[in-house]
């Protein structure tokens, strides 16, 4: 069960939980750096949700190679997740920000890249048949 959970779900839940229970913003500080070369550099909320994204969709993305039928459940699944994703960025108002925005681009790119490398594979396994 767990391996069809779209790992997108989780980061847009994520976001979700910092909206509403924490109440802090996406600017918030988390940390700041100083660098060798004397510029700081600061965490925000919003960043680290944006990098967890990130590591998230690259899981995905090689999650997407592998075949079976919990396969087609997770691409009906991402499919959902972007879509209450899009609903929520363009309905409500916490949700309205550039890193949410980042989170549904994220989803759709989920979305496409699954739907492509299954595709893919079908053709090649398809072809390899005849």
């Amino acid at each position: 069960m767990l391996g069809t959970l779209p790992l997108m779900a989780i980061v847009i839940i994520i976001y979700n939980v910092v909206v509403y229970l924490t109440g802090l913003s996406m600017e918030s500080q988390i940390t700041s750096i100083t660098l060798i070369s004397g510029a700081v550099w600061t965490l925000s909320v919003g960043d680290l949700i944006v990098y967890v994204g990130l590591l998230l969709l690259f899981l995905e993305l090689v999650n997407a190679t592998k075949t079976g039928a919990s396969t087609i459940v997770n691409h009906a699944l991402s499919m959902l997740v972007l879509l209450i994703a899009l609903v929520q960025f363009i309905v409500l108002p916490q949700f309205g920000t550039s890193t949410f925005f980042a989170l549904v681009l994220f989803a759709l790119f989920d979305v496409i890249a699954g739907f492509t490398v299954t595709i893919t594979a079908a053709r090649r396994d398809f072809t390899v048949g005849e």
